[in-house]
C-alpha cells in the first residue's frame, strides 16, 4: 500500500508540473497579444519553479528513514533566562513550520524556564518525510541579540541545541525486552507548579538497555505528561523509546560510512550551524553560507530555504554512503 501511494504521489506530482509547464507557455502566447500581463506570467512561472524544485527535493530524500516522523528535542545553553527564552522562540519556529506544511505536532515533554522561556522540550511530528527535511536541523543553534532580560541592555550571544531522531512507525521492528523496562508515575504539572491533574497521569519509563555491539549497558530516560490520559502517555513514552533504539541503531549503522560521518559535524556547543543576529537582521547557516535577511520570517518557521540548501549540498553523498 505504501509503494502505491508513493507511486501515485510521483504521478500525480509529474502531472501538476505538466500542467503548470503548459499553463506556462500559453501564459507566454497570451502576454504578446496583451491577453494577460508580464506580472501574471512571473507568478506562474515562480509557481513552476517551486513545483521543479521541491519534487527535486523530494527525490534527494532516498533514504529508508527520510520518510519517517521526528522526535525533536531542544535544550537550553549556558546562560539563565535569555539562552532559556531563545530555545522558546526555537520551539516556535518549529511549531510554525509544521502549521504550514500540515505536520502533526505534539508537545511530549516540556521543562519551564525558571524565569521565561524554557530549559528543554521534546516535540513528536508526523508526516511524511519530516526526518528528510528537519535532519537538517541537527545541530547547535546561535542567537545574538541586545536581551530583554539584560538591565544594561548589552548586546548579549546565547545557544540551543537541537536534536532530531526518526520516529519509528509500527512497521518497523525493535526489539524490546519488558523485563528491563520499570515504570514511575507523578502528577504531572504545568508552569507555576499548577496541577494539570490531580491524579498522577505523567509517566516515567526506565529502559536498561545493552548494545549488542559494545555490550556496554545504559539506562534509558523517558518521560511524557502529553496528555490527562496516563495509558495514552504510557503509549507515547514507549513510542518515544522505539525512537531512541532505532536512532541508536541507525547511528551505529552510519558510523560504518566514513564518507557520511565526515560531512556531519557532533552537537557540540563549540560548533554552531547556524547563527541568527538579530540586529544586523541576519540568519547564516555556517554549514552551506546560505543567509537572509528576512529574520522576523525564519522566527516565523520560513526554514525551507535553509532547508534546501543543506540537502542540495549534503544529500547526495548521504544517499551515496
Amino acid at each position: 500500500m505504501k509503494k502505491v501511494k508513493a507511486l501515485h504521489f510521483w504521478i500525480d506530482s509529474y502531472t501538476e508540473i505538466e500542467k503548470s509547464v503548459e499553463e506556462l507557455r500559453l501564459a507566454f502566447d497570451f502576454v504578446k497579444e496583451g491577453i494577460v500581463s508580464e506580472e501574471e506570467v512571473d507568478e506562474i512561472y515562480k509557481r513552476t519553479t517551486e513545483l521543479i524544485e521541491n519534487l527535486e527535493l523530494r527525490n534527494m530524500l532516498r533514504r529508508e528513514e527520510d520518510k519517517l516522523g521526528v522526535v525533536l528535542k531542544i535544550n537550553s545553553g549556558a546562560g539563565g533566562t535569555e539562552s532559556q527564552d531563545w530555545a522558546s522562540m526555537l520551539m516556535r519556529m518549529y511549531l510554525r513550520w509544521c502549521e504550514q506544511h500540515n505536520y502533526k505536532a505534539s508537545i511530549a515533554n516540556i521543562l519551564e524556564g525558571d524565569e521565561a522561556g524554557i530549559k528543554s522540550v521534546t516535540i513528536q511530528i508526523e508526516g511524511d518525510y519530516v526526518y528528510g527535511y528537519l535532519k537538517s536541523e541537527n545541530g547547535v543553534h546561535r542567537l545574538v541579540r541586545v536581551s530583554p532580560y539584560n538591565a544594561q541592555g548589552k548586546r548579549m550571544t546565547s545557544f540551543a541545541s537541537v536534536f532530531v531522531t526518526p520516529l519509528v512507525d509500527d512497521t518497523i521492528e525493535i526489539n524490546i525486552n519488558p523485563a528491563n523496562i520499570s515504570w514511575d508515575t507523578f502528577r504531572s504539572s504545568g508552569a507555576g507548579g499548577q496541577n494539570v491533574n490531580k491524579v498522577e497521569s505523567g509517566v516515567r519509563l526506565r529502559y536498561q538497555f545493552k548494545d549488542p555491539y559494545t555490550g556496554e549497558e545504559e539506562e534509558i530516560l523517558v518521560e511524557n505528561t502529553e496528555t490527562r490520559d496516563q495509558p495514552k502517555n504510557r503509549e507515547n513514552a514507549m513510542r518515544q523509546l522505539r525512537s531512541i533504539l532505532y536512532e541508536k541503531e541507525l547511528q551505529h549503522r552510519m558510523a560504518e560510512q566514513a564518507k557520511i560521518e565526515a560531512g556531519k559535524k557532533k552537537i557540540e556547543w563549540g560548533s554552531q550551524i547556524r547563527s541568527y543576529v538579530f540586529d544586523d537582521r541576519r540568519v547564516k547557516d555556517h554549514r552551506t553560507n546560505y543567509q537572509t535577511s528576512d529574520v522576523q520570517g525564519v522566527m516565523d518557521g520560513k526554514i525551507d530555504d535553509f532547508i534546501k540548501a543543506y540537502l542540495m549540498e549534503f544529500a547526495g553523498e548521504e544517499n551515496n554512503g
